[in-house]
């Protein structure tokens, strides 16, 4: 079977920055039309040459590397740009998955429109598509609609900002985290989610010790205590919230009571009394009153 026999016939004009997805752990995962378009280039931009000559090596590519990673992205962005002017075709690849998600890329890519060139992007693997399209429990609650976060901020304000915003979220959120900060962050979630919603964990998605679970953020305490090693990476999936549901477990007398009360007591307190009564989650309660307070 002639493997090339359909990429050949695929255009790849002069003058392009042709943007390719690499396997993000699987080495089979690389699509033939990636092959047969970096083995096309005059050039390859990369994240890391090391790295990079690794995957190139195994499949016998031979071409110029340069160096292109978020430290020096915008300067040597221009440098691309020179050699797409002198009737040049470049690639760009980043370590792994599709450059730009939460990669370097997006500068580079800029910088080649800003100058009149085109870019063209050879689709492939992605840590973020690939779990999506194995988190049917979390996407369907939120009619197919997601969005991606990148990665959580460290610590401060930013961070629990970030953790606080999930909370209103109506569609499934997706976000990568690092090994050594996994158990802090799902703990977080433990603390301010209601505990029915919905969590989607990717480790080591392509890999050989890949493992999916779903579960509910009441359920991540006993998923933590099961883990020998947090090692990998992960992505981390948050289902909608379902506050619209809790809503209808309070009647209208049950509201007449918080009405009253509610000049009475702190958010805090009528949040836990009303826990208590209704035998809702308190952390489900304090977003539905805080909601009711604002008028939503």
């Amino acid at each position: 079977m002639d493997l090339f026999k359909y990429a050949q016939g695929q255009k790849l004009p002069l003058q392009t920055l042709y943007v390719v997805a690499t396997p993000i752990g699987n080495l089979a995962d690389i699509t033939i039309r990636a092959l047969f378009t970096l083995q096309q280039v005059d050039g390859i931009a990369c994240e890391d040459k090391r790295h990079s000559s690794q995957l190139l090596g195994a499949y016998q590519i031979s071409k110029p590397l340069l160096a292109v990673h978020e430290h020096n992205e915008a300067e040597l962005s221009q440098t691309i740009v020179q050699k797409l002017s002198e009737g040049e075709r470049w690639a760009y690849i980043s370590d792994a998955g599709t450059p730009g998600i939460s990669d370097p890329g997006s500068r580079l890519c800029e910088a080649v429109i800003h100058a009149g060139f085109s870019v063209s992007p050879l689709p492939g693997p992605s840590a973020l598509i690939s779990a999506a399209s194995v988190a049917g429990p979390l996407l369907n609650r939120s009619a197919g609609q997601f969005q991606f976060i990148g990665f959580l901020p460290n610590k401060g304000a930013e961070r629990q900002l970030a953790l606080e915003k999930f909370q209103e979220q109506e569609i499934t959120s997706f976000f990568y985290e690092a090994p050594h900060r996994l158990e802090k962050t799902l703990k977080d979630l433990m603390l301010c989610l209601n505990p029915e919603r919905l969590i989607f964990i990717g480790k080591e998605l392509s890999k050989l010790h890949e493992n999916i679970s779903i579960c509910t953020v009441s359920a991540l305490e006993t998923w933590l205590a099961q883990q020998d090693k947090l090692v990998g990476e992960f992505v981390i999936g948050i289902g909608p919230s379902m506050k619209k549901k809790v809503s209808e477990g309070l009647d209208s007398q049950t509201l007449k009571w918080l009405d009253a009360l509610a000049p009475l007591l702190s958010h805090k307190d009528l949040s836990q009394i009303t826990s208590k009564v209704t035998g809702i989650h308190k952390n489900t309660v304090y977003e539905l009153l805080l909601d009711k307070k604002n008028g939503l």
